[in-house]
């Protein structure tokens, strides 16, 4: 029913006020909104090595200027807290002042009227339990334990501590051989990289405070692609000892380089008939084409590394005899292994880990899989390598099966987006519930148990059943990439201490009570990148090298362009293209296209050079050795 209240009309008929307006933005409102994306990339860019506290004093500032006031615990109590951490700073706080710190937090978590004092007052809780020592140090000692000793954002964040800014500008400049030497330095496996590197180096990239991250990994694919073929620097003299490295994957080639160039005679052991471990056997070839590592494994071998064939720790060779015959003795063996899901059935024909799948394919040993359906599960890279590969191989249907969102998958998102464009399909939380094995032993579906996504624990979101029936989802074909793990039985036969399926390590990756004997890789830390690899070779070769009693410098003689003066203005990112994806699932050629020489001109310029200007010329933004 409509009321007829009356008109507010002027002399001329026309209505002098309208009852609702649409607002339009403020100028002000503008300028905030830029204002808060302006402060989302500069606390995106934050170099790591910053003091805790002082980042909380700053976040906590920022917490009391959103309240509304309304509540004392947020009007008073965080101003409170600020005081506090101020006083720290100051050194004019007590260790008594952390307990009423702690208190006061948890008095305005419980009392706080909305998110924002909560959220807080929390914030400083939990930095006073997981950064304590930090704020102790300020109060006895008056400074901060962290170190803000590399300036460089992107040198920092790179495992192998590679010198990016110097590789980047020497991409620019078109000195691409030079570009290869100086990555070499760090790391011997630059087209590798260049190809499926993560590229943690570009997360705190300080051009996000601009406009983007430049596109570190893609600059180093160019210097790789127009580089030719770069011979390895010479060897040191020889030392006249030996050392035996287990495993030839990107860890164990990465150090026998270093320590054969070291001077010290080094003989990789694999049992598989090629080099390069996961990065031939696991990796798809149109992800990083084959010939492409052949290039730079045989550089490697070009320092004078001996290699032997098909032997397996355990049943051909022991740790025992390679002790008695090496001076030293390094073990870098790759998680080979998988992981199981635990049903029954697990063993039907037909039913695969995705390590033996993928083995298969990089050992040239090709399954047809026309017009059969696969499915695959898990979430990581593993995985999307495996529905890649299934497609390339004929499948009529392929599906990823994960038990969380989308959200929550480790694979990367460039990877995620290249396999939907394949035509991959992605069943999200559904987790594994029975295995549908036929009367001959062979897999022919599987039962799906639905999720539904339930409290935050460590960051992430757990899942629950949803209490629904099990869907079902037929295949002919079951791959399983829910992790992997190492052989560890002969190890611990051999008296190296394991723990989780992990061989234990002093931080130099040295084995307590077996002298001469090192570990590092999967084997150490469990499944990660390569470049993380490649890191914890470079840890293991210089630390070997101290053993053996020396002290040998890895260097390069290239020198780096001078840092341009002129502004950097705003600027788009250069990124890779594909190859469309219905062309690349009909072969193996690789997906992505290299820059073009003018693109990777403009993408070099984007770099702001902090190994040069701010704390980097005054600190010292390279690291020329090591």
């Amino acid at each position: 029913m409509c009321i007829y209240i009356g008109e507010n009309l002027t002399k001329e008929g026309m209505i002098r006020m309208s009852r609702l307006e649409l607002d339009s933005p403020k100028k002000a409102r503008i300028v905030m909104e830029e204002l808060y994306k302006d402060l989302e990339r500069r606390i995106e860019s934050s170099p790591p090595g910053l003091c805790p506290v002082d980042m909380s004093r700053a976040f906590l500032e920022l917490c009391h200027a959103q309240t509304c006031g309304k509540c004392v615990p947020c009007r008073i109590g965080l101003g409170q807290l600020n005081h506090f951490i101020k006083d720290v700073l100051d050194g004019k706080a007590t260790m008594e002042t952390l307990e009423v710190m702690e208190q006061t937090a948890l008095s305005i978590m419980e009392s706080a009227d909305c998110a924002i004092g909560y959220e807080a007052a929390n914030m400083v809780y939990k930095g006073l339990i997981g950064y304590r020592d930090d704020y102790i140090e300020h109060i006895e000692h008056g400074r901060c334990t962290c170190t803000y000793s590399q300036p460089v954002p992107c040198v920092s964040l790179c495992p192998a501590h590679v010198d990016i800014p110097g590789y980047v500008a020497l991409v620019g400049e078109g000195r691409y051989a030079d570009a290869i030497r100086l990555i070499r330095k760090d790391n011997p496996f630059p087209t590798t990289c260049g190809f499926i590197c993560e590229h943690p180096c570009e997360a705190r990239c300080r051009r996000n405070m601009m406009d983007d991250a430049v596109n570190i990994r893609g600059l180093k694919r160019v210097a790789a692609d127009f580089a030719g073929e770069v011979d390895p620097p010479a060897s040191a003299p020889s030392t006249g000892k030996r050392v035996a490295v287990l495993g030839g994957g990107p860890g164990g080639l990465s150090a026998a380089y270093y320590l054969q160039l070291m001077g010290h005679q080094t003989t990789v052991y694999e049992m598989l008939p090629k080099l390069g471990g996961m990065l031939r056997y696991g990796i798809p070839n149109y992800r990083l084409p084959k010939d492409r590592l052949e290039d730079y494994v045989n550089a490697i071998l070009k320092t004078g590394v001996e290699v032997k064939h098909g032997l397996k720790i355990g049943p051909d060779i022991t740790i025992q005899q390679l002790q008695k015959e090496y001076d030293a003795v390094l073990i870098t063996i790759g998680a080979s292994t998988d992981k199981k899901l635990g049903l029954e059935g697990e063993n039907a024909e037909g039913i695969f880990s995705a390590v033996q799948f993928l083995r298969n394919v990089g050992k040239n040993i090709i399954m047809d899989l026309t017009g059969k359906e696969v499915a695959v599960i898990g979430g990581g890279n593993v995985t999307m390598d495996a529905v890649r590969t299934a497609k390339r191989l004929g499948a009529k249907k392929v599906s990823v099966v994960y038990r969380r969102r989308i959200a929550d998958m480790t694979a990367l998102p460039s990877e995620i987006e290249g396999a939907i464009a394949e035509g991959i399909e992605v069943q999200t939380l559904k987790a594994p519930s029975s295995l549908d094995i036929d009367e001959n032993n062979h897999v022919k579906g599987i039962y799906v148990s639905p999720q539904m996504i339930s409290a935050i624990r460590d960051g992430r979101a757990s899942i629950r059943p949803t209490g629904e029936e099990d869907i079902y989802i037929s295949c002919d074909i079951l791959v399983v990439a829910i992790g992997q793990n190492i052989e560890t039985k002969h190890f611990e036969d051999a008296g190296i201490p394991v723990n989780r399926g992990k061989i234990v390590t002093k931080s130099n990756g040295a084995i307590e009570n077996l002298p001469g004997v090192f570990a590092g890789g999967d084997c150490a830390s469990g499944p990660a990148s390569v470049i993380k690899a490649i890191a914890a070779a470079k840890v293991a070769a210089a630390n070997i090298d101290e053993y053996l009693g020396y002290h040998h410098e890895i260097s390069c003689d290239v020198e780096i362009p001078e840092a341009r003066l002129d502004d950097r203005t705003p600027c788009g990112r250069v990124n890779l293209t594909e190859r469309e994806a219905c062309e690349r699932v009909k072969d193996w050629d690789g997906c992505e296209n290299c820059m073009t020489e003018r693109e990777a001109k403009q993408e070099a310029s984007r770099c702001l050079r902090c190994d040069h200007f701010g704390y980097g010329i005054f600190k010292g933004g390279r690291e020329k050795l090591w």
